[in-house]
């Protein structure tokens, strides 16, 4: 009898690595195989690696959603990652099933490109004679939950006190990006990094310092549940982007778009993309590059590099304007070309960038055009 296995497929490293169908591959040797994306910033690994057949990236779902809709029609889930670290792969695989309120059969697959790679059995239950094959196939060594559990929990979590949150975040280097739900709200300066939140809001951090503009943009977080990341979200500098064919819609139409934590691929069918800040701008460029969409980016010069690489379409336009303008002109944009909402018919790109154009010259704020119909920001 063959056996029905999901896999979770998470993050862009255990994709670009080519281990994601590597080992997609191997597991169809022992049953049917069921794969989908936990998490978003792999999906754009997944178009450059020409996966979508295979692995499903069409919803926008946390790994364990992910996990709790395969598991309800699988004899055993699958969960790959490719951490920065040890510790922070073990840490991920143990709060992703801290969220799931069921007993899943899972099993995690963690760096295995890497020396230090491991299979993880979460479950007591798991099929011994299948992770063992796996094992071989793989020549990666097995540790049981309470192994990594033993390491995890003296390395992360929250402490409680009243309307007071803190929250250690493990495996953090020095001068990396932190980015909270999305949003970049500071960077590390030290070794350990406990971040603070009070009523919802984030008030400090211990190890390190605070972009008070990401804060504004982020707003109210439930710091128990929110995702932290660290570092690049893509690590692999030899990244090769697939671009897809895009047709024009009838009545061209623009998106505006001010807050880099939005799912820019439900934009794929847009014909230019407005991205108001620096973040925002090299996100949106770096992933529309893919469906052949340019943006016309408002920038200042405050750039917290998130990616390697960030492409761009050669018809793309980016203004930058003296530090702190940014959301100023944005904010005008909206309203008068806009008129408030998210998106707006425009008869041409070129009206659309010549209007744009006359709002920051009215404004007498000095700008430059940072772009010379190069691919990479």
């Amino acid at each position: 009898m063959m056996l029905e296995i999901g896999v979770v497929v998470h993050g862009p490293g255990i994709i670009d690595s080519g281990y994601a169908l590597k080992i997609i591959k191997i597991l169809e040797n022992y049953g049917n195989v069921t794969s989908r994306l936990g998490g978003t910033m792999g999906r754009t690994a997944v178009i450059d690696a020409n996966l979508e057949d295979i692995i499903n990236i069409e919803d926008k779902l946390l790994p364990s959603e992910s996990i709790k809709i395969l598991a309800e029609n699988s004899d055993v889930v699958f969960l790959l990652n490719s951490g920065k670290s040890t510790l922070t792969g073990h840490t991920f695989g143990y709060k992703v099933l801290s969220h799931i309120d069921f007993n899943v059969n899972l099993i995690q697959i963690e760096r295995p490109d890497k020396d230090d790679g491991i299979i993880i059995k979460w479950n007591k239950n798991t099929d011994n004679e299948l992770i063992e094959s796996v094992s071989c196939d793989l020549k990666l060594p097995i540790t049981d939950a309470e192994d990594v559990e033993n390491q995890v929990v003296d390395e992360t979590g929250y402490i409680t006190d009243e309307n007071i949150i803190k929250r250690k975040v493990a495996g953090v280097n020095i001068g990396e990006n932190i980015m909270l739900n999305g949003t970049i709200i500071g960077q590390v300066t030290a070794d350990e990094l406990i971040i603070i939140a009070k009523d919802d809001e984030i008030v400090d951090m211990q190890g390190g310092v605070i972009k008070q503009h990401g804060l504004e943009k982020l707003g109210s977080v439930d710091l128990k549940s929110a995702i932290i990341k660290t570092g690049l979200l893509r690590r692999n500098d030899n990244i090769t982007p697939r671009v897809l064919k895009h047709q024009e819609n009838e009545e061209l139409y623009a998106i505006y778009l001010d807050h880099a934590a939005e799912d820019v691929y439900k934009y794929r069918d847009a014909d230019v993309i407005v991205c108001i800040g620096d973040d925002t701008t090299l996100l949106t460029s770096d992933i529309v590059y893919r469906f052949n969409i340019p943006i016309i980016g408002i920038t200042d010069g405050d750039l917290d590099r998130v990616v390697v690489e960030g492409f761009k379409h050669e018809k793309s336009t980016i203004i930058q304007l003296t530090p702190g303008h940014d959301d100023k002109i944005g904010k005008v944009i909206h309203e008068k070309i806009f008129n408030m909402k998210n998106s707006v018919n425009i008869n041409s790109i070129d009206q659309l960038k010549d209007n744009i154009i006359e709002i920051i010259n009215k404004s007498d704020i000095e700008y430059e055009f940072k772009f010379e119909n190069e691919t990479k920001l």
